[in-house]
């Protein structure tokens, strides 16, 4: 193909790549880091239009990593292949957001945990609850998804929760779960539900160390907000 021939969305591709290399991923905006991702998914396309119609219809670039792949495939231009390549860029994010909270005791290193629980839930659409198991030096242990539910619902049962606890020696908890609404506000069932499970786990010796409700629109703390 001679240069003449070379589609314009190349120039365009290679000027991003070299501002991201120069500035960072911090220094653009959602639909063009988006941009980057999808160049290695759709070589032969100008995909600028496609990531700006992602971004309209989920709202940020980390939801648009987060949407559920049949709501992704509804999206003309998104084909399975694609569907992959965000989802792998997704799970990476995940992961490098737990080595943070993995590598230093949890309690000092609080913003990370905040991170890591925003990274792994905050954007999905169905109600998850999620423990993350500490040992003496509050170090994490596990992290474990107990129950996933409907849009607004997840049945937690205290319970079930200290038995694993137990089980992994764990010596405290943080209890994180999701809004999809998009507003973080405890209710009223979540802090009796917390409070419950404080309740079966003091006598053995297993202390609950907050209950974070993360959302699209930030989180909430149990502890910070005087509720437990």
């Amino acid at each position: 193909m001679s240069g003449d021939d070379t589609p314009h969305y190349h120039g365009h591709r290679d000027r991003l790549r070299a501002r991201f290399m120069e500035m960072g991923g911090d220094s653009l905006p959602d639909y063009e880091l988006l941009e980057l991702v999808l160049f290695r998914s759709i070589p032969r396309r100008d995909v600028k239009p496609l990531a700006k119609d992602l971004i309209r219809r989920f709202g940020t670039f980390a939801e648009v990593l987060a949407a559920v792949p049949a709501r992704l495939l509804e999206v003309e231009g998104i084909s399975e292949k694609v569907v992959a390549d965000l989802k792998i860029v997704e799970a990476s994010a995940r992961r490098l957001a737990k080595g943070e909270v993995a590598k230093r005791t949890v309690l000092s290193s609080w913003a990370s945990v905040l991170d890591y629980c925003r990274t792994a839930m905050a954007f999905m659409d169905k109600e998850q609850f999620r423990l993350l198991f500490l040992d003496k030096r509050n170090a994490l242990i596990a992290d474990e998804v107990q129950q996933s539910g409907t849009v607004d619902h997840t049945p937690v049962y205290p319970r079930e929760v200290v038995k694993r606890a137990l089980e992994l020696s764990a010596s405290a908890l943080i209890l994180v779960h999701n809004h999809p609404s998009g507003d973080p506000t405890p209710s009223a069932a979540d802090v009796k539900m917390t409070r419950e499970i404080i309740e079966v786990a003091k006598p053995l010796g297993i202390t609950v160390h907050d209950h974070i409700i993360v959302s699209r629109e930030g989180h909430a703390s149990l502890k910070g907000l005087r509720l437990i």
